[in-house]
Parts: structure tokens; C-alpha cells; sequence
């Protein structure tokens, strides 16, 4: 379906009635200690299907989207405006799909579906544009970036920018990857700002991944040059036939020091320094994302920073316990996304000392309800673990034995690659006195796991330092 301008709806009773429901629903929620972030508004739309089409929208509505980033993205834009005196609403908490949307739109209106806030920041799955964008109007739009991500939803790239392309209405304002040839080409008609990283060094450089979602010209089939390559697909390119390329960068950053964690972007308003949250290419990303937006929204470069200066990155994202002269590192590396495990792989086989990794991303929910596809194993790029500072690769859960096959297929040799189908043996099986920090690789469901085998190396480490 084509966007269409124009499609909310006028109120009726069902609107209203589905309204009260979901209301009560998430009272009752809260009084029961749940935080009903996905039923009401899933009640709310079964019983009132065309309910985001009805309910009150903020003033102004930020949507983050893409691949990987838009949590992140969407949580740090969130933070800067709470601290710089602004009352937005959002889903952090909650789903990104439809339901979840619905769930924050009816916290934030009256008992007659007008909205009582100003403005709004909406993470959003890319997947779900078509129940989401056509019924709640984006006064702007992030898009991160765009890879082929689980083969259940969103396997190929050009059927999810298609699903984009169809639903971002012609007035939304795009803030745009500049180094994504997959998505900085959506909507052509829409005003836009590209974010990206003009400076280069080794750490900021792809070195041989498996995946590239783009390498011929889309609009004549060349194949594409590129001047260099991030990681994946993300970078500059040209096509040497026609005009398709990547565009000028609006807010790029020019210098990187990783020892004093700032970033130097240059901006339609001059260069400026920003503290960067984290040590990954990725936060780099996130960084200079948020700034366009923020800057765009007309948010000073003083009150980002001062925003900036007292975040931390969120524990569920990476969390780090020393205990003694040895690190006990958690990080999430989601399951079944290639690109954002390839790109955690990447980043833990560049830090200092002797490593063990704990693959702990398998589907938490494999036994239960489904039955994981391992094919997004073979377009992971396990071979950055074949390193000779990574001691162990500790492969953990109902799919270990797969898992270690594709280490053993990546060249890791049998002795550091071992597999423990079992979630409570893993403590055991690391070999604590041969490395200076283990990485434990956390899926989103697998959090609670993780936090319990970091609780048993914890304890490990203890008592060997007593």
C-alpha cells in the first residue's frame, strides 16, 4: 500500500470503547508489577483495528528505524532531550511494532483520545512501516541503516527499503546514513541530512566480511566502486556508468580519539566535539546519528554535550566487572542478526590481552516455540574469532553443537572451540587462568542466563583472589 496523506480517521465509539479497555488493561497491568508494554495496545487494535489511525499524536513525532542502532539511536536521542528539559514520550520499555506504538500513543491522551504531550520519540521495526507509518504521521525519520537480518522476517534488504519506500510519507524529514547505499536513496522527494564518518583509520575499516547487501549499481546494474568500505556494505561507492552514488555527508565526523573518547563532527554550523559513549564503530554510528537529529530538531551543540557528558552506555548493552587483574565483560551480540554479531566478533578480538568468548545468542526460545534456522551462522563473521589472543570460544545452549561447527568451519582449532549444551556448566568449562577477560555474548532473551553465568565466574574469580 502506497502512502496516503491524510488517513486519520474521526473518533468513533468502537475507538473509544477499545480505548477505556486498554486503559484499564494497563492499570491493572501496573497494579499486578507488570509493565504492559505490548497488550494494551494490542487490545486496543484488535478490538478497534484502524485505533493508531484515531488516537492523538504529540505535536511533533521522531520515528528511529533500521537494522541495528535504532535502540540505541532512539534511547540516547531520549536521554538528551528528558535532560535538556523536555518531556517526551517513547516505547525504550517496550515493543516497537504497532501494539507497542499504541500502548505509549493511549498512555499519553485523555479518556477521549486527544494527546496531551508535545512530542515523541517512536522506535520503530523497519518490518512493521506498513501498520505503523501510514496511520501515526513522522515529522522525522532516522533510518540507521538497512542489512538483511533474520531469515524468519527480514532476510532480504531490498524487500524491507521496498516496505520503506512505500510508506514514508512525501513531508517527513529523513535523517540518513550517508555511508548506506541500501537506504540513502529512499525517497528522493523527501528533504534529507546524511550522517556518516569521513575520517578513516584501521579501526574504523572493514577487513573481509562474509555479507555485502549491495555491490552492483541499482539503477543500471555496474558494478559499483568503492572508495572504501566500513564494514559490510557500509561506505563510499560510485557507479562508474551513471550518477548513482553516495551523496555529501551533513554531519561527518573528521577525527576519532579513541584515548580521550571524542569525536570531532563537522556540521552545517562548523566543526564541534562530542563525547562518544563506547569504543565500537558502531557507537560512532549512534553518536553522530543522534547529533544530526538533535541538531536538526534545533537543539544547541551546548545542551547535547552537557546531555552527552553524563551517559553511560545501558548495562544490558555492556556491562564490565573486574576482579582482580581479570575483566568479565557482557555484551549483546543479538542472535540470528549476522551483521550485529560480526560486528560485536570484530570488536572483541581488537582488545588487549587474552580473551575467552562465551557465545551465549542462541534462540532462547528454540525448545519452546520455534526451531532456530542456522543458515544466519554461515553469513556471520565467525572468523574474526580465529585470533591467537582468543584462547577459547565457549559455544553455549540447545544449538552449541552447530555453533561450534561453524568455529571449526571458520578454522578455529578444536582444542579453543568447544561447545556446552548445557547453560549451567559453562563456568566450569572456561579456562579462567589462561585469559584476562571473557566476553559473554548475551541474545536480547538470554540476559537472565548471562547475568547468572556472570554471577558464577564472578564468584570463581572471588575465591581464587581470596
Amino acid at each position: 500500500m502506497e502512502y496516503e496523506k491524510g488517513m486519520k480517521e474521526k473518533r468513533t465509539l468502537r475507538f473509544i470503547f477499545a480505548l477505556w479497555v486498554a486503559k484499564a488493561m494497563k492499570l491493572a497491568l501496573k497494579l499486578l508489577g507488570r509493565n504492559g508494554t505490548y497488550l494494551p495496545g494490542n487490545t486496543a487494535i484488535r478490538l478497534c483495528p484502524n485505533f493508531l489511525g484515531q488516537v492523538g499524536k504529540p505535536k511533533t513525532v521522531i520515528g528511529v528505524t533500521g537494522t541495528n542502532g535504532k535502540t540505541t539511536v532512539s534511547n540516547l536521542v531520549g536521554d538528551v532531550l528528558e535532560k535538556s528539559g523536555y518531556t517526551p514520550i517513547g516505547n525504550r520499555f517496550g515493543s516497537n511494532t504497532n501494539a507497542g506504538i499504541a500502548t505509549v500513543l493511549l498512555d499519553s491522551c485523555g479518556l477521549l483520545g486527544g494527546s496531551k504531550k508535545e512530542l515523541a520519540v517512536l522506535e520503530i521495526d523497519e518490518r512493521m512501516a506498513p501498520k505503523i507509518l501510514p496511520y501515526v504521521h513522522l515529522d522525522y525519520l532516522v533510518i540507521t541503516n538497512l542489512f538483511r537480518d533474520s531469515y524468519k522476517r527480514n532476510a532480504h534488504v531490498d524487500f524491507i527499503s521496498s516496505i520503506l519506500q512505500s510508506n514514508i510519507a512525501p513531508d517527513t524529514k529523513l535523517i540518513l546514513n550517508g555511508e548506506d547505499l541500501v537506504s540513502n536513496h529512499l525517497c528522493p522527494q523527501n528533504s534529507r541530512v546524511y550522517f556518516g564518518i569521513a575520517a578513516g583509520d584501521a579501526k574504523s575499516t572493514s577487513q573481509g566480511n562474509i555479507i555485502h547487501d549491495i555491490l552492483v549499481c541499482p539503477q543500471c546494474g555496474a558494478k559499483l566502486q568503492f572508495e572504501y568500505i566500513r564494514y559490510n556494505h557500509i561506505g563510499r561507492a560510485h557507479c562508474p556508468n551513471c550518477d548513482f552514488g553516495s551523496p555529501d555527508l551533513d554531519y561527518a565526523v573528521q577525527d576519532i580519539d579513541y584515548q580521550r573518547h571524542l569525536l570531532q563532527i563537522d556540521t552545517p554550523s562548523g566543526r564541534q566535539t562530542y563525547r562518544l559513549v563506547g569504543d565500537n564503530i558502531t557507537d560512532i554510528y549512534n553518536t553522530v546519528t543522534a547529533v544530526a537529529l538533535l541538531s536538526e530538531l534545533g537543539l544547541s551543540q551546548q545542551k547535547i554535550t552537557a546531555a552527552f557528558d553524563a551517559m553511560q552506555i545501558v548495562k544490558t548493552r555492556f556491562e564490565e566487572d573486574i576482579v582482580g587483574d581479570k575483566r568479565v565483560v557482557m555484551m549483546l551480540a543479538k542472535g540470528q542478526n549476522p551483521i550485529a554479531c560480526s560486528r560485536v566478533f570484530d570488536f572483541v578480538r581488537h582488545q588487549p590481552g587474552k580473551k575467552a568468548v562465551v557465545l551465549l545468542n542462541y534462540d532462547y526460545f528454540d525448545k519452546q516455540e520455534t526451531s532456530e534456522n542456522i543458515a544466519w551462522l554461515f553469513d556471520t563473521d565467525f572468523e574474526f574469532l580465529d585470533h591467537p589472543d582468543i584462547n577459547q570460544v565457549l559455544c553455549v545452549g540447545v544449538r552449541a553443537l552447530d555453533y561450534q561447527l561453524r568455529c571449526l568451519m571458520a578454522g578455529i582449532p578444536a582444542d579453543r572451540a568447544q561447545a556446552c549444551p548445557q547453560d549451567e556448566r559453562a563456568a566450569d568449562m572456561l579456562r579462567l587462568d589462561e585469559v584476562d577477560t571473557v566476553f559473554i555474548l548475551n541474545d536480547l532473551y538470554t540476559y537472565d542466563v548471562s547475568v547468572a553465568l556472570q554471577k558464577k565466574i564472578l564468584e570463581k574469580l572471588q575465591k581464587g583472589v581470596a
